[in-house]
């Protein structure tokens, strides 16, 4: 759980457009914009590797310092750069320790590599990764984990079957698919294959037949004719 606030020091700026920002970046620094609750939005920049440490506990509740203001605050967005994966902007919104708030949690899959239906070549399938949620913002968790272990082939978990912390409420529906273990792909793309073959040399055989009456065919003609000039 995010029980405990971690502190982050940032500094007041001024929007002055795209090259301030350049500069802000090439310091090492993260540009920011804090925002929500009864306050006006407030932009500001933080290190960068304050930051990354402020946000290692995902879900974790910030005590940010902007010049004379210290609030709670959770992280709402974050733009990161498409190859190097370094955070380019923040989005901080401020937060009530005693309101609920919504939240994204990673759902992990633990015990997959046990799971009956992956050890007989089955393939686990998680089209969900994320789960919303809701709680007091010192009750979201890091992450939410279910037990994949007894998982057969064609296994099919939803949302329902999934536990959630306590004091902490799941908002997605619960007939939404999250995970499934599909039968192996290799063993009937292998089966079609070999229909296919099997087709394929069947419908050449047949071929081979016709082409082969069809010159038979050309040249008992062809035979009468010399013979028919022989008798002459």
């Amino acid at each position: 759980m995010a029980s405990q606030q971690t502190r982050l020091n940032a500094q007041p700026r001024n929007a002055e457009g795209s090259r301030s920002v350049r500069r802000l970046r090439r310091e090492g620094r993260v540009p920011g914009v804090l925002y929500g609750g009864t306050g006006d939005p407030v932009p500001f920049d933080v290190d960068a590797r304050e930051l990354r440490h402020a946000l290692h506990g995902r879900g974790a509740v910030l005590e940010v310092v902007v010049g004379d203001e210290t609030t709670p605050a959770v992280l709402k967005d974050a733009q990161r750069h498409p190859v190097r994966g370094e955070t380019m902007h923040i989005d901080l919104v401020r937060v009530r320790l005693d309101v609920a708030i919504q939240a994204q949690v990673i759902l992990e899959l633990t015990g997959v590599e046990e799971a009956p239906g992956v050890k007989e070549g089955g393939v686990l399938e998680q089209p969900v990764r994320e789960l919303t949620v809701e709680a007091l913002p010192t009750d979201i968790p890091e992450s939410i984990t279910f037990d994949a272990s007894n998982l057969a082939i064609a296994a099919t978990v939803t949302l329902s079957e999934i536990a959630a912390p306590e004091k902490v409420t799941l908002l997605d529906d619960p007939e939404t698919v999250v995970a499934t273990i599909v039968a192996p792909r290799l063993e009937l793309e292998t089966e079609d294959e070999i229909e296919t073959e099997t087709e394929l040399v069947g419908e050449e055989g047949a071929e081979g037949e016709a082409a082969a009456e069809g010159e038979g065919g050309d040249e008992a003609p062809a035979g009468e004719a010399e013979g028919s000039g022989d008798s002459e």
